[in-house]
C-alpha cells in the first residue's frame, strides 16, 4: 500500500471508509459535515477532517483507549496529535498527509472500533 501522504484527499478517504465500513457493525454518516464511522448502538469511532478550521492537514481522528493518546503523541509528534474537542475524551489524531504507514494507520482504526465496541450498550 501507498504512504498516506501520496494519497489525493479523495483516495486517502476511499481507504479509510474502506477499513472502517470493513469492521463488525461499522455505518458511515456526517457528523459535523464530515464522513464519520459509528457502531451500532455504541457510538462513534472514527472522523475523517480535512483541513479542520483551515490547520492544514487531512487527518483521521480515533477513539483511542484510555493513555494511548500521551504516548503516541510522544512516540510520533509528526503523526499523530490531539484533535480539538475530542481530544478530551482521549482521542487521537493521526496525520493521513504525513509518510505513516498505511497498517498503522489501519491499525489504529480497528483499535477505534474495538474501543468503542468494547464500551458498555446504550
Amino acid at each position: 500500500m501507498i504512504y498516506p501522504s501520496t494519497m489525493t484527499v479523495e483516495e486517502a478517504l476511499v481507504s479509510v471508509r474502506a477499513a472502517c465500513l470493513a469492521l463488525p457493525d461499522a455505518y458511515e454518516k456526517l457528523s459535523h459535515g464530515t464522513p464519520s464511522w459509528f457502531i451500532q448502538k455504541k457510538g462513534q469511532f472514527a472522523m475523517f477532517v480535512d483541513s479542520y478550521r483551515d490547520d492544514g492537514r487531512l487527518a483521521l481522528w480515533l477513539a483511542a483507549p484510555p493513555g494511548l493518546q500521551a504516548s503516541l503523541i510522544e512516540e510520533n509528534h509528526d503523526a499523530c496529535f490531539r484533535p480539538p474537542y475530542f481530544g478530551v475524551r482521549g482521542w487521537i489524531g493521526v496525520r493521513l498527509d504525513v509518510n505513516l504507514p498505511w497498517q498503522e494507520v489501519e491499525d489504529l482504526i480497528q483499535l477505534a472500533h474495538t474501543t468503542i465496541s468494547s464500551k458498555k450498550k446504550r
